[in-house]
């Protein structure tokens, strides 16, 4: 008899047969215009998508801003998720960590003119602007490695350093098993390492 655990709305079969995507499944349906399916879809990931953004922007009222932007998009743009090509949690969080990021620049340029008229009038601070300015950079820096690694590689990454799952639940999540998700996310620092000339 299959015996299914649910998590966070994902089925997990404990017979090894892979997992069925609810996440996706409204995501066509809020595709169709579906309210209740949308309503449904904010209540499972609206947590998980809030703190993610929030380890992205460590400020709680901008990050309250960027979930209403994810999910806005999310009702805007729900027939672009293709369920060929990955889960829809996955899609989800992309878009989240892609309107954190965007919104991280945002905040810097204008940080970043506001520094230059005030060096005009004022010499001050410059060792807080510069320390921002290399955090930006090696965050940007990071960005761009993740994005060159294999999709499984990265869906794994980035569901474990910004969605805060752990590798069980990612397997549970991308249908895959336990070994190849550790394998995936230990290949894929091992490309993130070397991209950015760590040592380990």
């Amino acid at each position: 008899m299959l015996v299914d655990m649910v998590i966070d709305g994902i089925d997990v079969p404990d017979d090894g047969t892979e997992a069925v995507d609810h996440i996706g499944e409204l995501l066509q349906r809020v595709a169709g215009g579906d309210q209740t399916a949308f309503g449904r879809l904010y209540d499972l990931l609206s947590p998980r998508v809030f703190g993610l953004i929030l380890r992205v922007l460590v400020d709680r009222a901008q990050s309250e801003e960027v979930l209403q932007e994810v999910f806005l998009e999310v009702w805007q743009s729900a027939a672009r998720f293709a369920p060929n090509r990955g889960q829809g949690r996955s899609w989800v969080l992309t878009i989240a960590h892609r309107r954190a990021v965007d919104r991280v620049r945002s905040s810097q340029a204008a940080s970043d003119r506001d520094v230059r008229v005030g060096f005009r009038d004022l010499d001050v601070a410059h060792d807080g602007v510069s320390e921002q300015a290399e955090l930006r950079i090696e965050g940007e820096k990071v960005a761009a490695a993740l994005s060159g690694l294999p999709d499984p590689q990265r869906e794994a990454l980035t569901l474990a350093y910004y969605g805060g799952y752990s590798q069980s639940e990612i397997a549970a999540l991308v249908g895959a098993p336990l070994g190849t998700i550790k394998t995936r996310m230990r290949d894929g620092l091992s490309r993130l390492r070397s991209e950015m000339g760590v040592t380990a």
